[in-house]
């Protein structure tokens, strides 16, 4: 698949949709597996929606124990780009933009194409959990214990005593 899709290619495509489907792995991102997605793009007027399905595995570093872990990448992407510069009309107008609860349109300023790699890296990173942590039974606190801290740098912490007020 083109890493980049043309917003003239859309203009002229059938019913200005385009199909494309991506298998690589992503710079930047420890894959297991090849990255997959399925995408369409649809020219709606003024603005262009990306959606589709991606689906993968990657290597994440456990928030608790920092050992590495497979994580399954499942969910959808409904992506909306403005061709013109969207908020820049409404600054010349004075008038206020309101970006309403789940909306959220990226601006192209005129650009003549849209990064498709750059968006699912983007989508990507934006879907891992907000903590990542290898399993249920993760040991991270029996790993980071006094005997264990993995960098020397951290040893002067071993010998802190805190006072209670009086």
């Amino acid at each position: 698949m083109e890493k980049i899709l043309s917003i003239e290619d859309l203009e002229n495509a059938e019913n200005k949709t385009l199909y494309c489907t991506f298998d690589e792995n992503i710079e930047g991102i420890d894959c297991v597996t090849l990255i997959h997605a399925e995408l369409c793009a649809k020219s709606l007027g003024e603005f262009i929606q990306i959606t589709g399905h991606v689906t993968g595995v990657v290597n994440l570093e456990c928030d608790l124990c920092l050992e590495k872990f497979e994580y399954n990448l499942d969910f959808d992407i409904d992506e909306l780009f403005s061709k013109g510069s969207l908020l820049g009309d409404y600054e010349e107008s004075g008038q206020e933009f309101e970006i309403k609860d789940g909306q959220f349109v990226t601006d192209l300023n005129g650009e003549k194409e849209i990064d498709i790699y750059d968006l699912l890296y983007q989508s990507v990173i934006l879907n891992y959990p907000n903590k990542k942590v290898c399993g249920i039974n993760c040991k991270g606190k029996d790993f980071l214990s006094e005997e264990n801290i993995p960098d020397p740098r951290l040893d002067v912490f071993k010998n802190i005593q805190i006072n209670p007020k009086d």
